[in-house]
């Protein structure tokens, strides 16, 4: 069968009980923080700027948190180990733009088509071969292109509100040069400090926060529409299986967990289709949250930590419209920051992989594409950044394909 089965069977709640301890509940809980803060201001951002209603935000978090939580909280127990699922953030972002231009209704036909282009992909085993067959570099050059935005808003947030940016800068930096910033998340830290000058400054607006606490998800029916189909769906999956997922399956193997990739496609693409119909954008591997999990102590219990990941996704999930109340209701210079700051190190990492080594004229391309944002045929930059990055390598960097080719042959 294409669909890996796991090593050993899944543990029972005596087993897992057992297994669970301080370690996997504090690498969990760190990962769990990670996922809540940063990711969340930016979809928070992208959804704002979108044109989405609060109701519609908030079914979208319910989607990414509570939908997702129970397939993290499945595939970790049934594999034992940390398979933790969120969404794409690109591929969020990538609708905030499109969203500009396309009813969510035609984003969300975008999102439907994308899980069953992933469902197909797992089930096939195809997905390996897709994987190899973009030159990573040149995808990162797109979602440098797609993230630079967040870096620059961060600047303009110290620009308008300084008072309250500045502080969360500061920290920010200070906690990531001492110790102490490496068992508590600098992030973490700048919010914290962003909450107590909101307070202080007095300028959350608690008029937006009546209405519903408890989930209540928004079923959007879908509208499929060629133009979304062409500038969302591949993009889409491009940086759920190559960006997302490859982070994540390349985090897992760091430690020894062989992640069972046919099966985190199909399952991404699975729970992409119950996401899509709340207005939730496609689920992922989580990359940053499993290198949390499973950061320390015994590998065979690390599946402890993802499952505590899951249970707290869940919890949130399910009180999204608080949540959401609670960061719109927040100075925009708030968000931006946080939103920033999330993204500092993932962009910085964009760049480094995209003008490293091999196809640097092709992510270059890319890159320039994505950021001048000039839709072809109403079809938005993103994908033709990825079309003219490849089709420049394929004319003008044929020497990196052999190379490359010839890296793979010899493993």
């Amino acid at each position: 069968m294409l669909i890996e089965r796991p090593a050993q069977p899944a543990p029972s709640l005596r087993q897992m009980l057992a297994d669970f301890g301080p370690i996997y509940a504090a690498n969990g809980l760190i990962g769990f923080i990670f996922a809540a803060t940063g990711p969340l201001a930016i979809l928070m951002s992208v959804g704002s700027e979108g044109g989405l209603s609060q109701a519609q935000i908030a079914s979208w978090v319910f989607g990414c948190f509570g939908v997702n939580g129970l397939l993290s909280i499945l595939a970790s127990w049934y594999y034992r180990m940390p398979l933790t699922f969120f969404w794409t953030i690109p591929g969020a972002v990538l609708v905030g733009s499109a969203l500009s231009h396309l009813s969510f209704a035609q984003v969300v036909g975008a999102y439907f088509a994308c899980g069953l282009l992933m469902l197909v992909l797992g089930l096939s085993g195809w997905v390996r071969r897709l994987m190899q067959a973009l030159p990573m570099p040149i995808v990162m050059g797109m979602v440098a292109g797609v993230f630079m935005r967040f870096g620059v808003d961060l600047i303009h947030a110290l620009r308008d509100d300084l008072a309250l940016a500045g502080p969360m800068v500061l920290t920010f930096v200070l906690m990531s040069v001492l110790p102490l910033g490496r068992r508590f998340p600098p992030l973490f830290a700048a919010i914290l400090v962003g909450v107590v000058l909101i307070v202080a400054q007095g300028s959350f607006d608690a008029s937006g926060m009546r209405g519903a606490t408890i989930a209540q998800p928004v079923f959007q029916a879908p509208e499929f529409a060629w133009q979304a189909m062409f500038e969302l769906v591949v993009p889409l999956a491009i940086t759920v299986l190559i960006v997302q997922n490859g982070q994540g399956f390349a985090v897992l193997d760091a430690v020894g967990h062989k992640a069972p990739i046919n099966m985190a496609t199909t399952g991404c693409g699975v729970w992409s289709l119950l996401t899509a119909s709340v207005g939730s954008v496609s689920t992922c591997l989580a990359g940053p949250t499993n290198a949390m999990i499973a950061s320390g102590g015994d590998k065979s219990r690390h599946y402890t930590g993802a499952i505590l990941v899951g249970l707290l996704a869940m919890g949130f999930g399910l009180f999204s419209p608080l949540f959401t109340k609670l960061m719109l209701s927040s100075p925009k210079a708030f968000i931006a920051t946080v939103a920033g700051l999330a993204m500092f190190r993932v962009l910085q990492t964009a760049f480094t992989i995209s003008f490293r080594d091999r196809f640097t004229l092709g992510a270059l391309v890319a890159f320039l594409v994505t950021v001048a944002n000039v839709p072809i045929w109403n079809i938005g930059a993103p994908f033709w950044g990825l079309v003219f990055g490849y089709l420049i390598s394929r004319l003008l960097e044929r020497p990196d394909f052999a190379a490359t080719q010839a890296s793979r042959t010899a493993d």
